[in-house]
């Protein structure tokens, strides 16, 4: 059962779909955890499908048998390759995309659409996306290409302007909440809190022992801002556990940090910080969450980040 707030995105699709006037590039995009993966699945797969009923596949067909073992021919997977030494990349290289132009360049095995699907767009290096742009500059009939990024301001301008966004927001907090409710969370305000409105991160964090780890920053923060608490142990602490997810918390946190002081109210962290301060932690802090993707070193990074705090 696909969430409510895919109501809307899928009516629009399918009705173009219907009219014959699907793009030949679509860039799914929005926070992570709507469900943005799922949805396309589903469309891809009632794209391919002998007998979609309102748009989805039919689970039965001899095509969707070929979906469900991974083997249809005119679907296409791009995202992280493996290195020689059978470690996965962390970027989609310009080899990944020559491949794939190559096989778009051929025709439909099955004589209906060639759907490609590009998780996570957003991890292309700069020459795997200039060697898309041709692909999207020339694109073959009935070939689709499905983009995916949580982050698409990654993308270049370029790729971006060629495709046509579906957007994925936020729920309101009352579908969320209600959503939650009947997946089974417990505590699914406190959960909706944590994930900032964001409902599934909300449930995957519920289950994950994420909101206890929400709980330790902000006990580490508050100790470091009154001393008591020592730094390097604090960064190694949130290193070797979801330091990207704590990193989330921290500025979390902070902004709290200033509503609290904006209200009057008893700060809840004791900040030693001044507002200015506070909102430029809050600031590196994202930033440092952002950087733990690249080379530099995350504990070098988390120790700055937290002697600033103190």
């Amino acid at each position: 059962m696909s969430p409510p707030w895919h109501a809307d995105p899928w009516a629009r699709l399918q009705a173009r779909h219907t009219r014959g006037a699907l793009p030949h590039a679509l860039l799914f995009c929005g926070p992570a955890g709507l469900g943005k993966r799922g949805f396309v699945r589903r469309f891809a797969r009632g794209l391919l499908c002998e007998r979609p009923v309102d748009g989805a596949a039919c689970g039965s067909c001899r095509t969707c048998r070929l979906l469900d073992a991974g083997t249809h021919p005119d679907l296409i997977e791009i995202g992280f390759a493996l290195r020689k030494d059978g470690t996965p990349r962390t970027e989609i290289i310009v080899d990944q995309i020559r491949e794939l132009s190559a096989r778009l360049a051929m025709s439909s095995q099955f004589g209906g659409w060639k759907v490609t699907v590009i998780d996570p767009a957003d991890a292309m290096n700069t020459a795997a996306a200039n060697a898309l742009l041709k692909t999207l500059e020339e694109p073959a009939a009935q070939t689709l290409l499905m983009l995916l990024a949580d982050a698409p301001w990654r993308l270049p301008q370029t790729i971006r302007s060629r495709c046509q966004r579906v957007e994925f927001a936020l729920p309101p907090r009352a579908q969320a909440l209600a959503w939650l409710e009947a997946q089974g969370v417990t505590g699914a305000a406190a959960a909706l809190d944590a994930a900032l409105g964001n409902p599934g991160l909300a449930q995957a964090w519920s289950q994950s022992g994420a909101l206890e780890r929400r709980t330790g920053v902000r006990r580490d923060l508050a100790a470091l801002a009154s001393g008591r608490g020592e730094v390097a142990g604090v960064a190694a602490a949130w290193l070797a556990d979801e330091p990207a997810q704590r990193l989330w918390f921290a500025a979390q946190a902070a902004a709290d940090e200033r509503r609290a002081r904006a209200a009057q109210a008893r700060p809840a962290l004791g900040s030693v910080l001044a507002d200015e301060a506070l909102a430029q932690w809050y600031a590196a802090a994202n930033r440092t969450r952002d950087r733990l993707r690249t080379t530099l070193r995350a504990d070098l990074m988390l120790l700055e980040l937290l002697v600033q705090w103190r």
